[in-house]
C-alpha cells in the first residue's frame, strides 16, 4: 500500500525501546507487533494555489507539469530531506519530486505562501477547504489525489493495559459521524 505524505521514511521511534506507551501516526506506517486504534478519519491532500498565481500560469493538468511549477516543498525533521508528491489515479502511483524556492516544515507556511501566490502547496484538503469555496484558492489535480488511512494510535500487542490506558484509548477511538437522518431514527 502506499505511504501517506508527510509518512514516507522518517525516523520513526521505537516505543518499546524508548520506553513509551503509545504513539501517533498516519495508517499503514504502524509497525507490525503494534495494535492500532483509528483515532481520526481517512484524509486527503490537495494541490492548490491562489487565483493571482494561476493568472501568471496556466493550471497543471497532470502531476507531471508539477515540474514546470513554483511549488512549496516540505521538509520534516523527521524525515530529513525533501518528499516527493504522492498522487494516484486509477491504481497508478506517481511520485513528483517538485521544485520551489519556498523549502518549510510547517503547513501554515506553505498554506500562507500559496494564499500570497506565490506558488502551488500540497496541503490536508480538510486546511484548505474553506479557502477554496471562498475563492481565496483554487484546487488543481483533484482526480490524482486520493484518500489514504487517517491518524492511528499505536501500542505494542504485548503491552498489559492499565485500566487508564484503557480509558485513553476508549476516549480517543475515532466514531464514524451519525448521518441526521440515523440520529433522529429515520
Amino acid at each position: 500500500m502506499r505511504r501517506p505524505p508527510h509518512e514516507q521514511r522518517g525516523n520513526v521511534p521505537d516505543l518499546v525501546a524508548q520506553r513509551f506507551d503509545c504513539g501517533v501516526r498516519l495508517g499503514e506506517q504502524v509497525a507490525k507487533g503494534m495494535i492500532a486504534v483509528r483515532i481520526g478519519p481517512d484524509m486527503r491532500f490537495a494541490v492548490v494555489g491562489a487565483p493571482s498565481y494561476f493568472a501568471r500560469r496556466a493550471a497543471p493538468r497532470k502531476p507531471q507539469d508539477l515540474i514546470g511549477h513554483d511549488c512549496s516543498n516540505l521538509r520534516l525533521p523527521t524525515y530529513g530531506g525533501l518528499f516527493a508528491w504522492e498522487f494516484e489515479k486509477a491504481g497508478r502511483e506517481l511520485n513528483v519530486r517538485v521544485e520551489g524556492q519556498l523549502i518549510a516544515n510547517t503547513l501554515r507556511q506553505r498554506l500562507d505562501a500559496a494564499l500570497a501566490g506565490l506558488g502551488l502547496a500540497y496541503v490536508p484538503e480538510d486546511t484548505v477547504l474553506e479557502h477554496i469555496s471562498r475563492g481565496r484558492l483554487k484546487r488543481v489535480l483533484e482526480d490524482w489525489c486520493s484518500s489514504f488511512s487517517g491518524y492511528h494510535l499505536y501500542y505494542p500487542s504485548r503491552r498489559q493495559a492499565s485500566p487508564a490506558f484503557a480509558l485513553l484509548v476508549e476516549a480517543l477511538r475515532y466514531r464514524e459521524p451519525q448521518s441526521s437522518a440515523s440520529r433522529r431514527g429515520a
